[in-house]
């Protein structure tokens, strides 16, 4: 599930850290009403949201994603990486979808 930690990062899903008076800093992270993690760091939170993640299984978590490729800005070999999220999207392959969004990413982060 790495990879849905690198889709959650992407798109800037993150830890809130609040502090409490007796326990120190608490980070946390809610997908109200279905999931709430607290966590004392955000190794921790980050590790949850990527189990609970669905990226890799659900056209609604995946299509956003999609949608945020498709409109980041250009960097080189992007045209042949959103010509795989295209074609992905026309055969309805989520598994093709999962892997060019995973590859698209890893290709933008290097770049920048």
């Amino acid at each position: 599930m790495e990879s849905n930690k690198l889709i959650a990062e992407f798109m800037g899903v993150h830890d809130e850290i609040s502090l409490d008076s007796i326990a120190g800093n608490i980070h946390s992270w809610s997908d109200a009403p279905f999931f709430y993690i607290t966590e004392d760091s955000k190794e921790k939170v980050m590790e949850g949201i990527t189990e609970y993640s669905k990226y890799h299984t659900s056209w609604d978590w995946l299509m956003p994603v999609h949608k945020k490729c498709m409109f980041t800005p250009n960097f080189s070999g992007d045209d042949q990486l959103r010509t795989l999220l295209i074609d992905a999207v026309i055969d309805a392959d989520i598994n093709r979808l999962y892997d060019a969004v995973v590859n698209f990413i890893k290709e933008y982060n290097d770049e920048r």
